[in-house]
């Protein structure tokens, strides 16, 4: 077993933040009405402002709800990467280290303010040679352990079920399935009546980079501002859509800020640069909506605290970014030349996390056939590229 120290974290990894490769959208896919996999953006939705004092309870019995007990793994993020690299007739992987979805890099940043942990996530390791292109490239795929996921799932009471719904009708509420310009009057004010479920997806996969380690991340998108834009290299204007408790004392803020860590950290790390939130009461009445820019975030909670006397703010972004870089640098040098299937796991408020070998071999159902098969043909494409072109070279030269 190996262990990461993660004690004495907000001066350890305190500081200028290291640097941060800004995350670049290299492909995405959609799940449709019926959660089927679609190579295409044709679930991205489009922001359109709620109407105040909403009722988010408004067809909670309707709800169409997916099914997230069963193990997708890495299934649809693979998929996308045989068809984008099958359109581009290269390596998607190209200097990355980590491939995984958001929410697993999400857990990873918050674990020094984390204050339940657990066997979260589960990680593999491939060795994939791709000989003259990119010569002993390795990768580690990481996704959630969700046997355990299942196995400590608590309860969820009528008040927990209706206050998760309260997200995604905020979600429907806020957003069209077209750019308003070309939506109707009546599909925009039939919002309120618009069945919720979750089915539908849209998902974008992004490189990014934490100092020297490179990550290939995939993660769903509630919608976008406004359009893609005409140059594919600049941003694209992305929003988070979420929603929360009205704050009315400073324990609420406290809380409110603690909440915004997780927000940030799922928005910063695939690039978007807006939250959105709906602020509910407590009978799920939305009473106003703030947009907030994703990087302003840390810098207006710790201004919010100096100026009303609170003392240090709840988290820092600086040592969650640090935090980070460190540990997966720290990780690939533990499974450096080394198989299978590894655990990481972080005790329930505990000083460090343990990264442990569970199968010496094989791929435990995280990568696909598909994507294996797909791998070792592209490997041989590569291999024989360089020698065809010589080849053509040195006939046009004899003629």
């Amino acid at each position: 077993m190996y262990t990461f120290d993660v004690t004495n974290y907000a001066t350890r990894f305190a500081g200028k933040s290291s640097a941060i490769k800004r995350p670049r959208e290299i492909t995405y896919f959609s799940y449709d009405e019926n959660h089927e996999l679609k190579h295409d953006e044709s679930s991205l939705r489009y922001y359109y402002t709620p109407e105040s004092n909403a009722d988010l309870n408004h067809g909670y019995n309707m709800f169409v709800k997916h099914d997230d007990s069963v193990d997708e793994h890495l299934d649809s993020l693979l998929d996308a990467l045989v068809e984008l690299e099958k359109k581009e007739g290269r390596c998607s992987t190209d200097g990355v280290h980590f491939v995984t979805w958001r929410g697993m890099m999400t857990k990873i940043m918050t674990v020094p303010y984390m204050e339940d942990g657990g066997q979260c996530k589960k990680l593999l390791r491939q060795i994939d040679s791709l000989k003259e292109v990119v010569a002993h490239a390795s990768y580690r795929y990481i996704e959630e352990n969700n046997l355990y996921k299942q196995s400590t799932r608590g309860f969820q009471d009528e008040k927990g079920a209706r206050m998760s719904f309260w997200g995604y009708k905020f979600e429907t509420l806020s957003t069209l399935s077209r750019p308003w310009g070309d939506a109707t009057r009546e599909e925009i004010e039939g919002r309120t009546n618009e069945i919720v479920s979750n089915k539908a997806q849209y998902c974008s996969i992004v490189q990014t980079g934490f100092g020297d380690s490179g990550l290939l991340i995939g993660g769903e998108v509630d919608a976008i501002w406004d359009c893609r834009p005409m140059n594919p290299s600049n941003p694209i204007n992305y929003v988070e859509l979420k929603t929360s408790r009205i704050v009315s004392t400073t324990n609420q803020q406290i809380n409110f800020e603690k909440k915004l860590q997780r927000f940030w950290a799922q928005s910063f790390l695939l690039g978007v640069p807006k939250i959105i939130i709906g602020f509910r009461d407590d009978h799920g009445i939305l009473k106003n909506v703030e947009i907030k820019e994703t990087q302003g975030i840390p810098v207006e909670i710790r201004k919010a605290h100096v100026a009303q006397g609170l003392g240090p703010p709840p988290w820092n972004g600086n040592v969650a970014i640090n935090f980070t870089t460190a540990f997966l640098e720290w990780l690939r040098g533990v499974l450096v030349n080394k198989e299978g299937l590894w655990r990481i796991r972080y005790q329930q408020r505990g000083d460090r996390i343990e990264v442990f070998q569970v199968q010496e071999s094989g791929y435990a159902g995280v990568l696909t056939d598909r994507f294996l098969a797909w791998r070792s043909e592209l490997r041989e494409r590569l291999r024989t590229a360089p020698s065809a072109e010589a080849d053509s070279e040195t006939g046009e030269a004899s003629m």
